[in-house]
């Protein structure tokens, strides 16, 4: 459990509980617990000590719903195969659109002007406002049609500076668009390398919560993002610099949590290097001592881990593990901040604040009474937290009685959805941390989703408590559950009406037998269980048939 411990902890066990589930309860744990909470210290810990755990400021994705930065396997992926329009969290609504919703799907052409000669060169983007931050145009050395204008600069039409004209032959293509590329550095993962090979400014001009800071400039500072790319094309259109704009097939990120739409953004982060544990927890399948069922899904897993990238660890949430790391500064000293990464050496890592104070003060080459610490306000991923949970449950990093009788344990039974979020972390950081695997079988069960398919979620209205079909329940329950949860409002109607054609009388109460008699009996058609209650209602009937024939 990684959820409000208070608020959701005991709405689970309950739901455990009435399914019939009959664990050692005596033995629950969570993961804010004081004892779990030890064991992510001393993980953190021994992370850094043994040089896989870092800081570094680096191109990564971040939710501006969240304010935070997300890893790569919290995101989503929406195609697109054209012109399509999106709600956004954090934005009025597009004043252009009667539905309020943002146009994605297309990629937009405007002009920079090239200075002191008036030519115009044309660019193609899908991202318009982002040319805020442009600071360089990349063309391919060899392309005849600019030639003229190697070492010339473009003007931006919104800022008081010059753009640099470069030459690159990874970037562009000179075969696609018009050949000129827009280079961003600070919020494109391929602009980003394009910027280190070139040494190329790197403008950050969106504030936390996406809107346009004062980089971008004075006219839209303080505009949302895609607000600021509506009033950036009416604002290119006056000064005769806007070409037009068309349909585009195209992908974006979302965010697995919120549903915003990402945006690449350098920020500093806390990063594990997962090369060597990846290696270990992908042989351990390969040579048969950890066996996934279903067998499929082993693929999967060496997608993963055989593909794994150094892992964002740091979140900047209110909810959390918070980081057991300090910025150490002597008493007095002006002119060193955690937020220039010039002093990024200033981090000390520590059990505990005296043990971090110690450390600092030999780095510092001090008395621990000249040191000032200064904790980082930033929490860890919930998955850091629960991938020692296997072993943290037993008292590690002590050596109790628990951790001699009952580590590792055998079978772990979860949902498919969360192999690398959780599964793969949990393997992973027992092999790093104890040298064992946490557990010698994963059995994936099926997903649980609507009767159309849908998976269940908050976002979408559809969640099915299965104290609501073992108690049974009325619609207005239904409802009103709907209309208090976090919905936006304009989704709530939406959610409601198909909850009226759903349940029109509630949902009828079928005993925990029928429920888990219906989820057994979805299990042999496939991976996913589309839950109608209908059939659960069928199932209890069966029930009282068995139940009358034993009588």
């Amino acid at each position: 459990m990684c959820a409000s411990q208070g608020e959701y902890g005991g709405k689970i066990t309950n739901q455990l509980r009435a399914l019939g589930s009959s664990p050692d309860w005596s033995r629950e744990a969570f993961t804010m617990d004081a004892k779990c909470s030890k064991a992510v210290v001393e993980a953190f810990t021994r992370f850094h000590e043994q040089g896989i755990l870092y800081r570094a400021n680096r191109l990564g994705n971040w939710s501006c719903a969240l304010k935070s930065a997300i890893s790569d396997i919290e995101v989503d992926t929406l195609e697109m195969e054209g012109r399509t329009f999106i709600n956004v969290p954090n934005h009025k609504g597009n004043p252009n659109d009667p539905s309020g919703k943002y146009e994605f799907g297309v990629i937009t052409d405007f002009c920079y002007e090239v200075d002191g000669t008036g030519e115009k060169v044309q660019i193609a983007t899908t991202r318009l406002e982002t040319m805020l931050g442009d600071t360089a145009v990349a063309i391919h050395p060899e392309d005849p049609r600019y030639k003229h204008l190697h070492g010339k600069f473009l003007k931006h039409p919104f800022q008081d500076r010059l753009i640099p004209i470069i030459l690159d032959t990874i970037l562009v293509d000179m075969e696609k668009g018009t050949g000129c590329v827009k280079v961003t550095p600070a919020h494109d993962p391929k602009d980003y390398e394009t910027g280190k090979r070139h040494d190329l400014e790197f403008i950050t001009m969106l504030n936390d919560d996406g809107s346009i800071n004062h980089m971008g400039g004075a006219e839209f500072e303080g505009m949302m993002r895609y607000d600021a790319r509506i009033a950036i094309e009416k604002a290119l259109e006056k000064k005769g610099l806007y070409v037009g704009k068309k349909p585009n097939k195209m992908n974006i990120g979302i965010c697995s949590r919120s549903g915003d739409i990402l945006e690449p953004r350098i920020t500093p982060q806390w990063y594990v290097n997962c090369s060597g544990m990846a290696k270990r927890a992908a042989d351990a399948v390969r040579n048969g001592e950890l066996k996934i069922l279903p067998k499929s899904h082993e693929k999967t897993w060496f997608y993963w881990l055989d593909n794994i990238q150094d892992w964002c660890i740091s979140r900047q949430l209110w909810w959390g593990h918070r980081i057991p790391a300090y910025f150490a500064t002597k008493v007095g000293e002006k002119g060193v901040t955690k937020s220039d990464m010039k002093f990024n050496d200033r981090w000390v890592v520590g059990r505990t604040e005296p043990e971090a104070r110690t450390k600092a003060a030999k780095m510092l080459k001090c008395t621990e009474a000249e040191v000032v610490l200064d904790q980082d306000e930033d929490v860890l991923d919930t998955w850091f937290s629960s991938g020692v949970f296997p072993f943290a449950v037993f008292g590690w990093p002590d050596k109790t009685a628990d951790m001699e009788a009952f580590f590792p344990t055998s079978l772990l039974e979860t949902g498919l959805d969360i192999l690398f979020f959780w599964v793969a972390r949990m393997v992973m950081m027992g092999l790093q941390l104890t040298d064992k695997l946490p557990f010698h079988t994963v059995y994936l069960h099926a997903m649980v989703r609507d009767k159309n398919g849908k998976k269940m979620s908050k976002s979408l209205g559809n969640v099915i408590d299965p104290l609501e079909v073992i108690n049974g329940c009325t619609l207005k329950h239904l409802t009103d559950k709907i209309e208090n949860g976090n919905l936006p409002k304009k989704e709530v109607a939406r959610a409601i009406k198909e909850q009226q054609g759903d349940f029109p009388e509630g949902i009828p109460q079928c005993g925990s037998d029928a429920l888990r008699f219906g989820l057994l009996g979805y299990t042999v058609q496939g991976r996913d269980v589309n839950l109608d209650i209908k059939r659960v209602v069928g199932y209890r009937q069966f029930c009282n048939k068995l139940w009358n024939a034993t009588r």
